[in-house]
């Protein structure tokens, strides 16, 4: 193949100068011999690439299937190639540079439906609620319900969740004070529920001498004073698990998922989401817009007279 020299030198550049793994070496010749092929029938070697056969290059790779993700992968090693020959005189300019990379889509985030977080309630609630528990059982229980309940009410990030301090309460004042990512406070609103099931564990804590209940919303004894979102990661799955909903579909990120994308459905308005969910940038919050288009579409699919069978 006419040119095949310069894949190999570019080659042997990587191994030599920057240590790249025989697996990435591999997956560049892969890639480059690929574009190579595409390349052979325009009569053109890789180092004589235009810009144009870069752009019907990743056509191609659409039009055969390929993801953004793999186009970008591949795009990826098309420009280390040109800057390779534009940096040893091969070639006076390097074609990939007016290439924009493949637009990654954004997928939507894991859903529950309001049947399915209203059953994972009400199962952390009659576990708080048996009658055969020890006071450890009672506490860790409770703990749970309060946080469920807490999490479906504000969409909170789990690290906010978990890290609430005590003062982030205020008596008589249905909101909650938390601080998010870069130190921004904000007020987020707690449902009766949720204040009810904080009280009823805080009570607890405090009744059982818990270290830190003085100084954390949801005190544990590990390095960091307060429950961990791994620790509550764990236990939300086990009690998905005794209501149905499989451990793959569960996290603590899906009941923030799951506050906001229900309060879209029910008429909220953008902004009012991101100022909840703390998201700096509006765009973050555009997605359960997404989700919100995906349910419209479905329901006009079901219910449209002209919709196929």
């Amino acid at each position: 193949m006419r040119g095949r020299h310069h894949l190999e030198a570019f080659l042997e550049m990587l191994a030599a100068e920057r240590g790249t793994a025989l697996n990435t070496l591999e997956a560049y010749r892969r890639d480059l011999d690929d574009f190579a092929l595409h390349l052979a029938g325009a009569g053109r070697a890789m180092h004589e690439a235009t810009t144009a056969d870069i752009g019907s290059y990743l056509a191609d790779l659409t039009a055969r299937g390929f993801k953004a993700s793999s186009q970008a992968r591949r795009l990826s090693a098309l420009r280390q190639f040109h800057k390779f020959l534009y940096a040893e005189g091969v070639r006076p300019d390097d074609p990939t540079g007016p290439i924009d990379s493949p637009k990654k889509t954004r997928p939507l985030p894991k859903i529950l439906s309001v049947a399915e977080v209203d059953r994972l309630i009400e199962a952390a609630r009659a576990a708080a609620l048996a009658n055969d528990l020890t006071e450890a059982q009672r506490f860790r229980a409770q703990r749970l319900y309060a946080l469920l309940e807490i999490a479906y009410a504000t969409g909170l990030r789990v690290s906010e969740l978990v890290g609430l301090p005590a003062s982030a309460v205020k008596a008589r004042t249905p909101f909650l004070t938390v601080k998010g990512k870069g130190g921004k406070e904000r007020l987020v609103p707690l449902s009766d529920r949720a204040r009810a099931a904080m009280g009823e564990h805080l009570a607890l804590a405090r009744a059982s001498g818990r270290a830190g209940a003085e100084k954390w919303l949801f005190p544990s004894w590990g390095d960091s004073g307060h429950f961990t979102r791994q620790a509550f990661g764990r236990d939300l799955k086990a009690v998905a698990a005794t209501v149905g909903i499989p451990a793959a579909k569960i996290s603590p990120h899906v009941l923030r998922h799951a506050f906001a994308s229900h309060i879209m459905a029910n008429g909220a308005d953008l902004r009012i989401v991101q100022q909840l969910l703390g998201h700096a940038d509006i765009a973050t919050t555009q997605i359960y817009t997404h989700v919100l288009d995906e349910r419209l579409k479905a329901l006009v699919e079901q219910h449209h007279p002209l919709a196929e069978d």
